[in-house]
């Protein structure tokens, strides 16, 4: 069943507050490959002029996680999440963030648009991250939904 494009615009998303963890930023850091010392040595990171470990590239997208139903959107939207895929995420940064700064993260679906005659349903949410009310950064990500009651 095709998505309501008009219920998913209005639908409220509540933001998250998190405070980020030098330890969750060293994991990350390591899980996603990264070589350079100042995403897991907290001198390193003072050396080249942050006041702690930076956030890794990406990183913002596990913060989205933290809250209590992450994919509830799209139960309000009547999606499958058998029908679902990740398909698409970037990122645009403004300004640093560190291990220690609470940030939060204010998400809102921003466009749905379908292909193959609405078999295939792109969902777009862009998530714009905060600290103290100064953008840091704003992740997009786009969701596929087949939808496989239309034949091509």
């Amino acid at each position: 069943m095709p998505i309501d494009t008009e219920a998913a615009r209005r639908l409220p998303l509540d933001p998250i507050t998190v405070q980020v963890e030098r330890g969750r930023l060293r994991f990350f850091a390591r899980a996603t490959g990264q070589t350079d010392p100042v995403y897991t040595d907290l001198d390193a990171a003072k050396q080249a002029g942050h006041p702690d470990l930076p956030v890794p590239p990406t990183f913002f997208f596990s913060l989205e996680l933290e809250a209590p139903d992450p994919f509830g959107y799209l139960a309000a939207l009547d999606v499958d999440l058998r029908r679902v895929l990740h398909g698409e995420q970037s990122f645009t940064y403004h300004r640093p963030a560190h291990a220690g700064d609470t940030l939060t993260l204010q998400p809102r679906i921003v466009d749905i648009y379908s292909k193959k005659g609405d078999a295939l349903e792109f969902l777009v949410k862009q998530t714009d991250i905060t600290r103290g009310g100064q953008l840091v950064a704003e992740a997009q990500s786009v969701i596929v939904v087949r939808n496989l009651e239309v034949s091509q």
